[in-house]
């Protein structure tokens, strides 16, 4: 994996517009933020606050009306330096939990004497070992979405872009893979941006939470998460304490505000 610039990712004066004349529709407006390598910044708001449509201008998938979008130094393009996983895993399901993996590594040009090797490894990162040979549709959904975040980490991407990865999942597997996603991103130095209506899943993974308000989107509040958080945490604990309760009232407030916001 190459050096990581200082600041990850920049976007400076993002305005997004739908439609031309009396019917056009602003998206966002204005919005410009940093994120500094290494950090997990976790964007919250209600529907329809342009929180995806900022994750799509990071990832390349689309082209701000004005304002501009750096990705490691350079302006943001598909494939440039970044991985994305969805709230639906999205996977081929002719192919093998492999051979979705594989897929990844051959768009990224990895030989293919390498792919089984690097297949099993990042297999053993989401903890499904062994399951390389088998459908994806005999896998759980927690399961596919572990698969959706390895081939996301095929390219060994220095960004990693989740939008409500977990929104479909029942609560006992998405609390397992918000830990596993937390301590992955931590351990490999990623730099993740995540979106979630979630004030809990924000103060639970976020380093930086930045609250939305729509009509037009646009960034209202910013909120620290100084919390311990390291391979000695425990989980139940963390979620348990009066500063993660204290946090995660602050911030649900501020949501609250930014969602009747005009």
């Amino acid at each position: 994996m190459s050096p990581q610039s200082e600041e990850a990712v920049v976007l400076d004066g993002i305005t997004v517009r739908y439609g031309k004349g009396g019917s056009a529709v602003t998206a966002v407006e204005d919005v410009s933020l940093t994120v500094r390598a290494g950090e997990f910044v976790v964007l919250v708001g209600p529907s329809g606050c342009g929180k995806t449509t900022l994750l799509r201008i990071v990832a390349g998938f689309e082209r701000a009306t004005s304002g501009t979008g750096v990705v490691q130094g350079a302006p943001a393009a598909p494939g440039r330096g970044t991985g994305i996983v969805f709230q639906q895993p999205r996977l081929f399901p002719w192919r093998t939990v492999g051979g979705n993996i594989g897929f990844a590594l051959a768009r990224h040009g990895v030989p293919r004497a390498e792919r089984p090797a690097r297949i099993a490894s990042l297999l053993d990162r989401v903890g499904l070992g062994g399951t390389a040979g088998r459908r994806t549709w005999e896998l759980s959904g927690g399961q596919q979405q572990r698969v959706a975040i390895a081939r996301a980490l095929a390219a060994e991407p220095q960004v990693l872009l989740m939008d409500e990865p977990f929104a479909a999942l029942d609560a006992l597997t998405r609390e397992r893979l918000q830990e596993e996603v937390r301590a992955l991103a931590a351990s490999l130095g990623t730099t993740v941006l995540f979106v979630t209506h979630s004030a809990e899943e924000a103060v639970l993974l976020g380093t930086r939470v930045l609250v939305m308000a729509a009509d037009p989107g646009r960034i209202v509040a910013e909120v620290d998460v100084d919390l311990t958080r390291d391979s000695a945490t425990d989980p139940a604990a963390l979620r348990g304490s009066a500063e993660f309760a204290r946090l995660r009232g602050e911030l649900a407030d501020i949501m609250r505000e930014a969602a009747t916001a005009a």
